[in-house]
């Protein structure tokens, strides 16, 4: 289904509970995905459209039982503790529930879920299945996790949850799909050439910028940690010293340039100050700047 046909996942779920407004947390993660701490949900019934994310809920408490209806389909269990419920994205169905229950949830990017599904090398975009309190110890034990770190405020929550969530997608892949996934053999895949391209041009065109890792994972929607790997995997460097290449080869390049000093070759190439510009350029080229000025001037 196309994006412009999905409907606002947020919006939907406020409307499920009747206006209230899930405590979305500010910060968004890698794919697109947000996070909604531990919140109460009132009983409910409502016509759910396709949503634009795989909506996820972890339970803590609660009691009644809940169901949903897709097409002839009805798949109903009790409310329980440490079960989840899945909606997958696309899905529209009609939701029932008679209990009140206390959850939290994620609002998962397909991006994200698609990316992961690439890493493992199936080359095979992923169908989950629709899931009504249904026991997965694993991943209601990675969602209590991430709500205990959005609640922690601890300085780094924000990787340690990007990390989680790296898992709760590939027990989707392994748990949840219509179909098993099957996992690539040998060594993990690094990135597709696709991706490198797309990752490698933009450093290309960037590289005067002070280029943050980050930006260079939003472009593949991977957590940081995830893109380090996978680029490595796939170059045989790490992003840093893939891009220092380039840089110190511009640099080569615009020091045979006599009206050039050395501060603005170090500008144009992306460093701040000479020396910081000297330092990196002797550790590759092994010569200082002006060195490597001097012998090209025999």
């Amino acid at each position: 289904m196309r994006e412009g046909r999905l409907a606002d996942t947020t919006d939907h779920i406020r409307r499920l509970q009747r206006g209230l407004l899930p405590p979305v947390i500010p910060e968004a993660f890698a794919g697109d995905t947000r996070l909604v701490g531990r919140w109460r949900n009132e009983p409910f019934e409502y016509e759910l459209p396709p949503l634009k994310d795989h909506v996820l809920a972890a339970k803590y408490s609660g009691e009644g039982m809940a169901s949903v209806k897709i097409g002839r389909e009805t798949t109903s269990a009790p409310a329980a503790a440490g079960t989840i419920t899945l909606a997958p994205r696309g899905h529209a169905g009609f939701w029932r529930a008679d209990g009140v229950v206390e959850v939290s949830n994620i609002f998962l990017g397909h991006k994200r879920l698609l990316a992961c599904a690439d890493q493992i090398g199936n080359g095979r975009e992923p169908e989950l299945l629709d899931r009504v309190n249904f026991g997965d110890p694993k991943l209601f034990a990675i969602m209590a996790l991430i709500n205990d770190e959005v609640s922690s405020g601890d300085g780094i929550a924000y990787l340690f949850i990007e990390q989680l969530l790296d898992l709760v997608c590939l027990q989707l892949l392994r748990a949840h799909t219509a179909t098993a996934m099957p996992m690539a053999s040998g060594p993990r895949r690094g990135l597709s050439e696709r991706q490198v391209k797309r990752v490698t041009t933009y450093m290309r065109e960037n590289f005067a910028e002070d280029i943050q890792l980050q930006e260079l994972a939003d472009l593949v929607n991977l957590s940081r940690f995830h893109f380090c790997r996978a680029f490595r995997l796939a170059t045989g460097q790490t992003p840093y010293g893939w891009l220092t290449r380039q840089r110190i080869a511009q640099a080569k390049e615009l020091l045979k340039n006599p009206t050039l000093r050395i501060i603005d070759v170090a500008v144009i190439v992306g460093y701040e100050t000479q020396s910081s510009f000297a330092a990196i350029f002797r550790k590759v080229v092994g010569l200082t700047p002006s060195e490597f000025r001097r012998r090209l001037r025999g």
